[in-house]
Formats: structure tokens, sequence, C-alpha cells
């Protein structure tokens, strides 16, 4: 990838979720994920924007859920054409005319120009949003002066609401986004973002021979913004058997290419998926036999010894990567949004868990206990 200039992105402030049930998501995110309700969308922007919001926080971790008011808001349009879903990722920026004039240099398609507006605690968010590859999902990027609102318009409760962070989210590690062909996106992220590769890898669910008949089969790059550590992991089918890879699956499931999860960290993941299971959160399901062969493939991956009882990671079913020498991460991935409020138009998105001890990539054995594990539920839900 070429080298480009740095947009001067500091960090991704949040995400923007949209909904139909706002107290379904709400409920979930403050009773079972521990999140705190911050504040909502003013009465005024309401009623100019004819879509409600609430705003739910963790550590660093910030998501802004919306639900339609009217038929002609941005929220009653993403749900017209798909499920619940990721519709806007938000990044905080140094310089917003700086970022505004190269992302112009580039050939962005920009939405709206800069904009300043005033907030409730008296500063000023200087913002402009464009279009991207990733479906219907647009970029939102934010100055923000003297102000910690995700938004404008945003009214912050007097008190938080709900959660303290008892299960220690920190912040948002990766977003992880499905695509039926991702070779526009990289190039886009390449040359108008300015974006570079980090880390790729290439497998299928089970080994293709000739006689195989099924299997999930991708693609896997991530890239990222080196001056931020800003990362997209980004996903495509891989032939064979594309329409059975889970994900076009998703891509159904969704109705179009967007973003399937997000990865947020923690500082001890045991006591935060022990913590999660009494709260009745739901997790993708991993085989027994993958704990049994872990001490060996500890050894193959050169990590030599981990801290964690490997019984206990068996029993909390909680996933090891690593690059050697050791420098290791552990993982853990949420059911999708459909599966764990019964409902296909929850959406296919979900939260993934990662502790990471010294290790920076993503795990190409986890990448693939991932997506059989994905694998597995879609063939129970009959959708493969």
């Amino acid at each position: 990838m070429s080298t480009l200039e740095p947009l001067g992105i500091t960090g991704i402030d949040s995400l923007h979720y949209y909904v139909s049930d706002l107290g379904r998501m709400g409920g979930f995110l403050t009773d079972k994920l521990d999140f705190a309700e911050i504040g909502r969308s003013s009465e005024e922007m309401e009623a100019r924007g004819g879509q409600q919001s609430r705003v739910y926080r963790a550590g660093n971790v910030t998501l802004t859920v919306s639900t339609p008011v009217t038929e002609a808001c941005r929220a009653a349009r993403w749900l017209k054409k798909h499920p619940e879903g990721v519709g806007t990722i938000a990044f905080t920026v140094r310089d917003i005319e700086h970022t505004y004039r190269l992302l112009a240099q580039r050939g962005a398609t920009f939405i709206h120009a800069v904009q300043d507006a005033p907030t409730a605690d008296g500063g000023t968010i200087r913002l402009f949003s464009i279009t991207t590859p990733f479906g219907d999902t647009t970029f939102r990027f934010m100055q923000k002066i003297d102000t910690d609102a995700p938004f404008p318009g945003f009214v912050a409760h007097d008190q938080p609401k709900g959660g303290t962070n008892r299960h220690g989210f920190d912040r948002i590690d990766h977003i992880t986004s499905n695509f039926r062909t991702m070779r526009p996106m990289l190039l886009w992220m390449e040359h108008v973002m300015g974006f570079k590769v980090y880390w790729d890898v290439e497998f299928h669910t089970v080994d293709v021979s000739e006689n195989a008949t099924d299997g999930s089969g991708l693609k896997s790059v991530v890239v990222w913004d080196p001056e931020s550590q800003v990362k997209f992991a980004n996903n495509e089918p891989a032939a064979p058997f594309f329409k059975k890879s889970q994900i076009n699956v998703f891509i159904e499931d969704l109705r179009g290419d967007g973003v399937q999860h997000a990865a947020l960290t923690v500082g001890d993941i045991q006591e935060t998926v022990r913590g999660l299971r009494k709260s009745g959160v739901e997790f993708m399901p991993t085989p027994g036999t993958y704990y049994d062969m872990l001490p060996e493939r500890i050894q193959r991956l050169g990590i030599g010894s981990i801290d964690e009882d490997i019984e206990v990671l068996r029993e909390l079913e909680i996933l090891v990567d690593g690059e050697g020498d050791r420098a290791y991460m552990l993982q853990i991935f949420l059911k999708e949004q459909a599966g764990l409020f019964k409902d296909q138009e929850a959406g296919p998105f979900f939260i993934e868990i990662i502790q990471r001890k010294g290790d920076k990539g993503f795990g190409a054995g986890n990448f693939r206990a991932l997506f059989e594990s994905i694998e597995r539920q879609q063939k129970a839900e009959g959708r493969i």
C-alpha cells in the first residue's frame, strides 16, 4: 500500500446502532453488559431528526442507539433495508479542516461539509460525514472542542443510569466487517483513508478435499491507521462453497455488506466471562476438542506457557492464540444479536471480548475457531 499523509484520526469515538426496539437494546446493554446510560437526544433534536437516541458507555466504549420516530429519519431508512445494525462509525480527529481537505483531495464522497454545532455543556463539535464501501454504514469525523458529547443535540443525564462497568470493558480494539468482495473497500481504505495492511489470512473451516460437500471459506485482511492504531478487520467468502460460506450468510442476513462485530478489550477476561454468564449472556460455543489440542497448540505457536488454567478456559470456553515468546491473547464471542434476542430482525452483529497479553495480532487459529463456531450455529438454525 502507498504512503499517504495521515488524516489526523485520534481514535474511534463511538458506534451508532439503529434498532426497532430501543428498550430491548438498552436493557441488554445496561442489565447484561453493565453499560451506563449517560444521556439522550434532546427533544429539539428528536423533533428535527425524527429519531430518539440513547447513549451507553463502559470504560472508553461508547454506543449510540437510535430508533425511528418518523418514517423519514435515518434510522427508519436503515431498518427498511436492513435488520438492526451499525449504521455509523464516528472518529475523533485533531483538526477537522485538515481531515476534510485530505479526503476531498482523495475523492471522498461527502454527505455534508464541515458543520459547527454547539453542545449542551458549552462546547462545540465540528463534524462532517462521508459515504463508504461498508454497505450503508457511513463514517463521521468530529473535532471536539471543550466537550465530550458524542453528537450535537446530546443531553447528559444528571447521573448515569444503569450499569457501573463491573465487567471491566476498556476500549474498542478493532471493528470487523464482511463483504461479498472486499477489494474495492481495501483500495478505498488505502487511497482515500490512507490505511495500511496490517495482517491477512485465508482458510476454510474444513479441509477442502475432492469429495468435500461443504465448508466456510474466507479471506481476511486487517488494515490500520498506524498513527491512531485504529484497526479494521475485513472478510470475504472464498470458493469453493461460496454460497455456503458463513460470510455470505451474514451478508444475506444483514441484506448487504456491513459491520459484523466490534472487539472490546478487558483486563481480566476470565472474570468478565464469569460475570457475563451469571448475567445470562450467551456465547458462541467452542467444542471440547479445541481444549484437548490446546497444550500442543500452545507449544507449536511458540508461546511456551500461559498463566491461565486450561480447564478453566475450557469451562468458560475462552480461546487462546499467540505469536511466540509468551505473547498471546484470549478471546470469546457473544452470540449474534438475533440469537440473543431470538429475533432474526435483531441482526447478525455481535460483540467480541479480547484480552491481549503481549500479542498484537488477530490469531489465525482463533479466526478459524470463531468461524467454525458461527458455522455450527448457522447449521443448527437451518440457515446453511
